[in-house]
């Protein structure tokens, strides 16, 4: 290696060794990596002269060990903040570790762990493994989740949402998982079962801690400029599950209830009630005679999910023996249970309509219930008897009484419900599939909730002055159904704000997608003790240029985050309301089974194997290489030896001999136009993401260089500037080849701080183009002619090409085919 520093940065490297001969990336890939942090080469500076990019990846949870989907998902941000950073934008790339929740907690209990200890260990080693990454992560701006001086920040947010009332307490039906013995959101129970540990969810009475979502389902509706992927955009639609429709009242025994739907066009063909088995007036509507039967669904439905409820193809239920009047004709509706109706859905009661509802005709076909249809296709004939299925199309009302006519749907909503509100039996509704965030857990390892409970004042927040409130050190890890700091007597001991009396705190944690919804604006200034966020970073910096991440975050993380951007919008904390310009996922990197990788299946790759034995550079390569990055794909452990040879070949091809071989006939402008043109398609698909097709252009630029090295291009300053911006344009993707390239090329400022070079558009455009030319339909040689070239002019260098005058001799031509840029086609009889 040539002499050579790292200039414009704290603490100039310069070395002197001899470049080896042979590609051997052990050789210099750990040497440039202690000099890139000893020299600050990734420290990020604020410089406001140059446009601010912010380009973030989810942070992950500090398991111990950094696994391969984690390099896929970084590897490619990674070049692309690099080549943003060439681009002359003033790039941040931080990192720190999502550090609370169970695994910790779980690892204490299986292994008598200190929680706290076992976290920063693995935090410790992650990092250790991110660096033998050669990221241009600012690891100046690392900070755990779990570090009280972020949490005191999680329990401020929590505390003035209180006092707004955004954060509020309530009993209620909740998600439970036996086996971690703690709450679930709604959106962390998949399939009915733990997202965390695969267990089957119960469902359980609790008073919890929820925060008010809801309050901003609207909003969140609404995507405004922020570019999401438009799976993510309906997968959170679908979430929120905005139903606009009417409340309807039914008498019954037990009082009025009020049923929400979003068809109240259809209400004349009401012909039973449905509730959810959990609704609070099934007891009191419940005759004696039916008693039994009831209590036994009651207790079936109670141990299904509200998935396994929703998914269920046969329909079950039980008749309460009594009945709802209906506001309208007066007839007597049979009111059931069935737990396809759920007790968190609009009032937990529907009003049936089989004639025009799925769910309703197979119900009621089931137990044999009226049908009644009111609404039929123009023209149509009526529903006969033995209908097999709801009829769910446009149409007329019809057997609606004064309604008969009207067009059935949007069209005459308002208008029914406008004349069923002058009766007052009903009012238009919106209502949401989305409930409040419910962030209660029953554990140890999270932030405590902020809040003391006095016997005079009640719940009351805990000053700012006096926040954090700290995990204690130690706790009795008895997973029972209660936070172990239940039992912590020191830690709950407290005084009332208020009266300074005695006060108990509360024991529950927070949901750990609290301190992911809003770490990327601590990123902007991770050490400031006085405020959550740094107010003028934040204008200037977010929303975040690029974040990037997997699809399964599409709901809980990224939903949670746009609803903690718009409390603090709301907060004066900053000004927008998307906390995220661009989002775009990575796909999964699958085991050479084709199965997602897991301990369990032995499918794992571990990327430090491969660096002792391939080298950063080759792993990040075959990473970028196999598959689109969007997409993914199966890891095929003999795939990564084409990008190590390729590797090997570009160390080669700086070699200053020339290279064995036949002479190449090759001109100043065909190098100039490969260099060129491939500057300019990979300076696009770093735009687009496209990382895949950026290798596979370098590595087809390596293959004109290797001919351009063997012909009289060589050595002159032609083959000067293709090397010069070869290594350049090499550098976000394999950066300490990059740099050992450039160093010993005699440059002294490191390759990363270059800019990245500009497209000669005039070298980057052909004059003439290159066509396979055909002889009665099939390929027989190729020509290159002039892009303007006449069908003469084409024609007689298609007949002058070897290849193609012998399928000629002695046949005639029966057509001459010729479309500029795409098909020379000359047909013969014989």
């Amino acid at each position: 290696m040539t002499d050579s520093s790292i200039s414009g940065n704290p603490s100039p490297v310069h070395v002197e060794e001899e470049r080896g001969n042979r590609y051997n990336p052990h050789a210099f890939e750990v040497s440039w990596q202690q000099r890139w942090e000893a020299a600050g080469l990734y420290t990020f500076q604020d410089d406001p002269s140059r446009p601010a990019h912010y380009a973030l990846t989810m942070f992950p949870y500090p398991s111990g060990n950094l696994h391969m989907g984690h390099w896929y998902a970084y590897v490619a941000p990674d070049a692309r903040a690099r080549w943003m950073r060439m681009n002359g934008h003033n790039v941040l790339f931080p990192m720190g570790f999502d550090a609370f929740g169970l695994p910790a907690e779980n690892a204490a209990i299986k292994r008598g762990l200190d929680p706290r200890a076992w976290t920063y260990q693995n935090i410790a080693d992650m990092t250790g493994q991110f660096k033998r990454m050669g990221t241009m992560i600012d690891w100046s701006r690392q900070f755990n989740t779990c570090d009280p001086e972020y949490y005191r920040w999680n329990q401020w947010f929590f505390t003035e949402m209180f006092r707004r009332g955004l954060a509020y307490k309530k009993g209620g039906l909740v998600n439970w998982c036996p086996k971690d013995q703690t709450v679930l959101a709604n959106e962390q129970v998949v399939n009915g079962h733990c997202e965390r540990c695969g267990t089957a969810v119960e469902r359980r009475e609790l008073s919890q801690w929820y925060l008010k979502i809801t309050e901003y389902a609207d909003e969140l509706l609404e995507f405004g400029d922020a570019d999401l992927p438009e799976r993510v955009k309906t997968m959170q639609t679908n979430w929120i599950g905005k139903s606009v429709g009417a409340e309807v009242d039914f008498d019954t025994p037990a009082g009025v209830e009020t049923v929400f739907t979003t068809r109240p066009d259809t209400l004349m063909g009401a012909t039973f009630l449905v509730l959810a088995p959990e609704h609070r007036k099934v007891a009191a509507l419940t005759t004696p005679e039916q008693a039994a039967e009831v209590q036994a669904y009651v207790e079936l439905a109670g141990g299904k999910t509200d998935v396994d409820r929703q998914s269920a193809t046969e329909k079950t239920g039980v008749f309460t023996g009594s009945y709802a009047t209906h506001p309208i004709t007066g007839h007597q509706l049979p009111i059931w249970i069935a737990d396809y109706v759920l007790v968190t859905y609009g009032t937990g009661s529907i009003m049936a309509v089989p004639a025009h509802d799925g769910r309703d005709f197979d119900f009621a076909r089931k137990f044999g219930l009226e049908v009644r249809e009111v609404i039929r296709q123009e023209g149509g004939e009526a529903m006969p008897l033995d209908a097999q299925e709801a009829y769910t199309g446009e149409g007329v009302l019809v057997n609606s009484g004064e309604f008969d006519g009207l067009p059935g749907g949007k069209a005459s909503i308002e208008a029914v419900v406008a004349r069923l509100s002058e009766r007052g039996v009903a009012r238009a509704k919106t209502t949401y599939r989305l409930r409040d965030w419910l962030v209660s857990r029953q554990r140890y390892w999270g932030t405590p909730i902020p809040i003391v409970y006095c016997a005079e004042h009640g719940a009351q927040p805990v000053p700012a002055d006096q926040l954090p409130v700290r995990l204690p050190d130690q706790a009795t890890f008895t997973p029972a159904g209660q936070s172990p700091l239940k039992t912590d007597e020191v830690f709950k001991a407290a005084t009332c704000p208020v009266c300074g009396g005695p006060a108990e705190r509360d024991t529950d944690t927070m949901d750990t997608f609290v301190d992911s919804s809003w770490y990327m604006y601590r990123f902007l200034n991770p050490h400031l003790d006085s405020a959550a966020v740094d107010v003028d970073a934040t204008r200037r910096f977010m929303p975040i240029d690029l974040y990037t991440g997997g699809i399964e975050h599409a709901i809980l993380h990224l939903l949670y985050s746009r609803f903690w951007t718009r409390v603090m919008r709301d907060l004066g904390l900053t000004t927008q309301s998307e906390p995220f310009k661009v989002v775009r996922n990575q796909g999964i990197i699958l085991g050479p089974d084709q199965e997602k990788m897991s301990k369990s299946r032995g499918n794992v790759i571990d990327p430090d194997d491969l660096v002792r034995e391939y080298g950063v550079d080759t792993v990040r390569t075959y990473l970028m290489f196999i598959a689109p990055w969007e997409v993914g794909g199966p890891w095929d452990p003999s795939g990564i030896n084409g990008p190590a040879k390729w590797l090997a070949r570009v160390y080669t091809l700086f070699s200053g001999d020339r290279a064995p071989g036949p002479a190449e006939d090759m001109t100043d402008g065909d190098v100039r136009y490969a260099v060129h043109s491939t500057l300019a398609k990979v300076s696009g698909d770093f735009e687009r993401l496209s990382f895949n097709t950026i290798v596979s252009s370098l590595m087809e630029l390596t293959n004109v260089l290797v001919k351009a090295k063997r012909s009289r291009v060589f050595g002159t300053p032609v083959w000067d500037e293709a090397l010069r911006l070869f290594n350049l344009m090499l550098a976000p993707v394999v950066p300490h080849l990059a740099e050992e390239l450039w160093q010993a090329g005699g440059e002294r400022d490191s390759v990363h701080l270059q800019a990245w070079p500009a497209v000669d558009v005039q070298a980057a455009t052909r004059d003439t183009v290159t066509l396979g030319v055909q002889v009665s339909g099939k390929v027989r040689g190729q020509v290159s002619i002039s892009k303007t070239a006449t069908q003469a002019e084409a024609m007689a260098a298609a007949r002058a090409e070897p290849g193609v005058a012998k399928f000629l001799d002695g046949k005639d031509t029966v057509k001459e085919i010729y479309v500029p840029g795409k098909i020379i086609n000359i047909v013969v009889k014989g």
